[in-house]
């Protein structure tokens, strides 16, 4: 039988084990709150980075504000684990980056901005400023539907996105619309995910740079059905083969714009049409315009060039002049490494007497200059 006095000792003692209990729960979230993670943080002059590997032995930084790999930045690595380092904040745009592990890329899991590229995904760095105050969402928002379509001319039912503006569904209205390919390596995501097409366009237009338009971003890859992120089987075709030479542009022309045009409030003529792509989508541009002169009348290819220019490609040139048409902007970064392939064939136009507009920017063959591009020829399109 129990003393008073002993019954007090188990109280006694019971407290204190469950004061223990709760002080060592406490420190742990104490020390759970001590190594949450901020990273990417921005400041008034510094971005920093931030991950944990407590048991990597190097880690460094690299991000596309850089030149090239070998200028990554080694990180310092605290008593916890985390490593560090910050950066004096770079120009306002729209970068990606990584971090290397003990050799190993890997992307910032404390980000959840992330852009696909391809077959990658990265991590995202938005360093506001002027230049990147149109890839921020507007006020007033379009939608992005994607869509499935029947192609009759590569033989599939394909997918591509299509973006409708701000008061598109409460309205009778009838738009214009741009046609937006997308590079080689790229699909039907690639403009919207990484070109900010949308907010691009939505920004633009709420601030009335820009007509209200449809924005239609096809998958140029004829062989796939849709993205890679779809896991559906892929075709390959032969590009040598002249049977599938035009296939993808062909597939614009006979499938897209009759789906577009029947099943959104598209306007069907020549004035309300603009195609512009990049890279592969620039070749694509002025091949869809060469082979189908008089379809649209407001033509935009970047960052590419014609490799050799022919007699029949002077031809070509020769129809779409005889055409007609009222917007020509042809652009290329002075670092791109497809420069002197853009200057011969932005000589054609001038010999073949195509009024044009060359616009020539500073930087290479990347989306920093792509997205400028979008921002630049979007307010002059349907005017």
């Amino acid at each position: 039988m129990k003393t008073k006095s002993s019954f007090s000792f188990s109280l006694v003692l019971l407290g204190i084990i469950l004061f223990s209990v709760i002080t060592s729960q406490a420190q742990e979230i104490a020390n759970f709150r001590r190594v949450a993670i901020v990273s990417p943080e921005i400041g008034e002059k510094t971005v920093t980075f931030r991950i944990s590997a407590p048991k990597a032995k190097l880690v460094r930084l690299f991000g596309s504000w850089m030149k090239s790999s070998d200028s990554s930045t080694n990180m310092s690595k605290d008593s916890l684990g985390t490593w560090s380092v910050s950066i004096t904040k770079p120009n306002a745009e729209l970068y990606t980056y990584h971090f290397i592990v003990d050799g190993m890329n890997v992307n910032d899991v404390n980000n959840i901005f992330l852009q696909r590229d391809g077959v990658r995904y990265l991590s995202v760095l938005l360093v506001p400023g002027e230049q990147t105050a149109t890839y921020s969402e507007a006020n007033q928002r379009g939608n992005l539907k994607k869509v499935w379509y029947e192609s009759p001319t590569i033989g599939s039912n394909r997918h591509m996105y299509v973006y409708t503006p701000y008061g598109y569904e409460n309205s009778n209205q009838n738009y214009p619309v741009l046609y937006l390919l997308h590079g080689g390596g790229g699909d039907e995501d690639a403009w919207s995910t990484m070109g900010r097409a949308v907010q691009i366009l939505d920004n633009l237009i709420e601030k009335k740079l820009a007509v209200p338009m449809i924005c239609v971003m096809p998958n140029g890859n004829p062989g796939q059905q849709a993205a890679k992120t779809s896991l559906m089987e892929e075709k390959v075709y032969d590009r040598n083969d002249p049977k599938f030479q035009n296939l993808y542009i062909t597939s614009i022309v006979k499938d897209i714009i009759p789906y577009v045009e029947t099943n959104f409030r598209a306007i069907p003529n020549a004035d309300s049409r603009a195609v512009a792509g990049l890279s592969m989508g620039g070749g694509h541009t002025i091949s869809v315009t060469n082979e189908f002169p008089g379809t649209f009348n407001y033509i935009c290819p970047l960052s590419i060039g014609v490799r050799t220019i022919t007699p029949e490609f002077e031809a070509k040139l020769q129809g779409v002049k005889k055409a007609g048409y009222k917007l020509y902007w042809f652009a290329c970064g002075s670092d791109d490494f497809l420069w002197e392939m853009a200057k011969s064939t932005e000589a054609a136009l001038t010999k073949n007497g195509l009024p044009h507009t060359f616009y020539v920017s500073p930087g290479g063959h990347t989306w920093a200059n792509w997205r400028i591009y979008l921002k630049t020829f979007g307010q002059l399109l349907f005017k």
